[in-house]
C-alpha cells in the first residue's frame, strides 16, 4: 500500500458528519416504518399476495408466517431507532441490514432504487464509528471521540456519488434526451403539467436532470460551486418528491447533503442541539496507521470494484436495457421510462391436447401484473409457478405460453416476449434470453408469429 494512500485512508477527520448521518439515516427509517404501517404495506405487498417473484437464487427467502411480518417491520422500527440514538449501534444496524435486505429480496416487483440503497447504507453505517460521539453508547462507556479514519467517510460520500453518477449516464439516452418521458412526468403534477406541451421544456427537463446528476456531485465538493450545488439539489429533490410518488428517496439524498460540506457545518447543526461541542477537534497531530490498515484498504477497493462494474453489466447484454431489462436492476436507472403492457398466458396441456387461456390478474395483485407484463424474466418465472401448480394438480406435461404486448416511452406498442416459446421450461440464466423480442422487431410490431427459417 502505497504512503499517499495511506495518508488518505487514515488521516483523521472530524466525526460530526459520519454523527449527523447515523441520527439522520435512523430517523428516517423510523417514519418509512411507519409509513409501512399507516398505509398498510405490509399486509398488501407481503401477506395478502399468494405468489411473490422472489430474486434468482433467493426463493428460500420467504415472508414469515403469521403476524411475523408486521413483527419484522416492529423490529426494523426498533432498531432503527436504537441507530439513531447510537445504543447498540453496530449490532442495530447489522440487524437493521438484514432484515431490510429481507424485505427487499421478498418480491421484485417492489424493487425500488432507494430500498438498495437503503440496504447498502444500513451494512456501510455498521463499519463506521458513527456511534463513538453523540450516542448512548458513547455516555455507557462514558467516552467521546471527535475524529474518524478519513476512510469512513470517504466511503459514505463515494456511495452518495456512485448513485448520482450513475443516474446521470444512464439518462445519455435518446428516448430520455428527446423528451418521450419527461412529457408524462411534467403532465403528472399541477405546478408543471402547463410545461408537458412544450417540446422545449420537455427536452430541457430531460437535459438539465441529466446534467444535474452528472455536476451535482464535483460542484459539492469544490468550494466554490457548494451553495449553488447545494441550492440544485434541494430544488431537484423537492421536486422529484412533488412530482413523484417515490416515497422517501428525495429526502433520504438531501439528508445525505452534509456528506459533502464542511464538517464544521454538521459541527455546527449538531452543537445548536448540545450533542457535540461546537469547537472543531485538533486533526494536526500526526495519525497512526491502525495495524489492520491493509485488510481494510482490500475491502473498500473491493467494495468500490463491484459498485463501479455492477452498475455496468446491462452494457454486455444485446438491445435497449429498459426494455430488456436485462441488467437493468441495481445500476441507477432511474424514472427512465415509461411502460404499459397488457398480458395473457395460454397453457397446453401435451398429453389430452387441450388449450386455455390464463388471465394472472386472478392470482396476483394489479401491482404485480402491471409489473410483471413489462419484465420478461418475471413473465418467465410466472410461467414456471403455473407449470409447477399444473404438475401439482396431476398434469405434469403443461406448456405455458406468453402473449404480452408492452410499450416502452413513444416507441409502438409490441409484443416483449416471443409467444411461441414454452416459457415454463425456459431455465433461468445470466446469458441473454433469446425469447425476448427485441425492440422495433417488425413482426412483433404486428402482434403476429415470429419468422421461420429462411423467412
Amino acid at each position: 500500500m502505497s504512503a499517499a494512500l495511506a495518508r488518505l485512508l487514515f488521516a483523521r477527520v472530524d466525526i460530526a458528519p459520519l454523527v449527523l448521518a447515523r441520527i439522520v439515516f435512523g430517523a428516517m427509517m423510523v417514519i418509512e416504518v411507519i409509513q409501512f404501517f399507516v398505509n398498510d404495506w405490509v399486509g398488501r405487498y407481503y401477506i395478502e399476495p399468494s405468489f411473490l417473484f422472489t430474486f434468482p437464487g433467493f426463493g428460500w427467502v420467504r415472508p414469515l408466517p403469521g403476524t411475523g411480518m408486521y413483527s419484522l417491520f416492529a423490529a426494523l422500527g426498533g432498531l432503527a431507532a436504537m441507530m439513531a440514538l447510537g445504543l447498540y449501534y453496530r449490532l442495530a444496524a447489522i440487524a437493521f441490514g438484514i432484515g431490510t435486505t429481507w424485505v427487499f429480496l421478498l418480491d421484485q416487483t417492489h424493487y425500488l432504487n432507494h430500498m438498495y440503497l437503503i440496504c447498502l447504507l444500513a451494512f456501510l453505517l455498521a463499519v463506521v464509528p458513527a456511534h463513538r460521539a453523540a450516542s448512548l453508547d458513547a455516555l455507557r462507556h462514558e467516552s467521546s471521540e471527535q475524529t474518524a479514519p478519513a476512510w469512513t467517510l470517504l466511503l459514505l460520500k463515494g456511495q452518495i456519488a456512485i448513485v448520482y453518477i450513475y443516474g446521470g449516464i444512464a439518462k445519455i439516452d435518446g428516448d430520455w434526451l428527446a423528451g418521450a418521458p419527461a412529457a408524462v412526468f411534467l403532465r403528472g403534477w399541477h405546478l408543471t403539467a402547463p410545461l408537458a406541451t412544450s417540446e422545449l421544456a420537455c427536452r430541457m427537463f430531460a437535459v438539465s436532470g441529466m446534467l444535474f446528476d452528472l455536476l451535482v456531485v464535483p460542484a459539492l465538493l469544490w468550494r466554490r460551486t457548494r451553495v449553488l450545488a447545494t441550492l440544485a439539489a434541494m430544488m431537484f429533490h423537492l421536486t422529484n418528491a412533488g412530482m413523484f410518488s417515490i416515497g422517501i428517496f428525495p429526502w433520504l439524498m438531501l439528508g445525505t447533503l452534509p456528506l459533502f460540506w464542511p464538517a464544521s457545518a454538521s459541527r455546527w447543526i449538531l452543537a445548536r442541539v448540545r450533542l457535540l461541542p461546537a469547537s472543531a477537534p485538533d486533526l494536526a497531530a500526526p495519525s497512526e496507521r491502525p495495524r489492520h490498515a491493509p485488510a481494510i484498504t482490500y475491502a473498500l477497493l473491493a467494495y468500490a470494484s463491484v459498485q463501479i462494474l455492477l452498475p455496468m453489466r446491462h452494457w454486455l447484454y444485446p438491445g435497449e436495457v429498459n426494455w430488456t431489462e436485462e441488467g437493468h436492476n441495481f445500476s441507477w436507472h432511474m424514472k427512465l421510462r415509461i411502460k404499459h403492457a397488457t398480458l395473457r398466458y395460454t397453457a397446453t396441456d401435451r398429453d389430452t391436447g387441450d388449450t386455455w387461456t390464463i388471465d394472472p390478474r386472478t392470482q396476483l395483485t394489479k401491482r404485480q401484473v402491471d409489473k410483471m407484463g413489462n419484465r420478461p424474466q418475471m413473465i418467465r418465472q410466472y410461467a414456471v409457478e403455473l407449470a409447477r401448480q399444473y404438475a401439482q394438480a396431476g398434469r405434469p406435461h403443461v406448456e405455458i405460453r406468453a402473449h404480452a404486448i408492452s410499450q416502452l416511452n413513444a416507441h409502438p406498442p409490441q409484443l416483449i416476449v416471443d409467444p411461441s416459446v414454452d416459457l415454463a421450461h425456459e431455465p433461468f440464466t445470466l446469458a441473454p434470453a433469446p425469447w425476448i423480442v427485441p425492440l422495433g422487431a417488425a413482426w412483433a410490431r404486428q402482434g403476429g408469429s415470429p419468422p421461420t427459417e429462411g423467412e
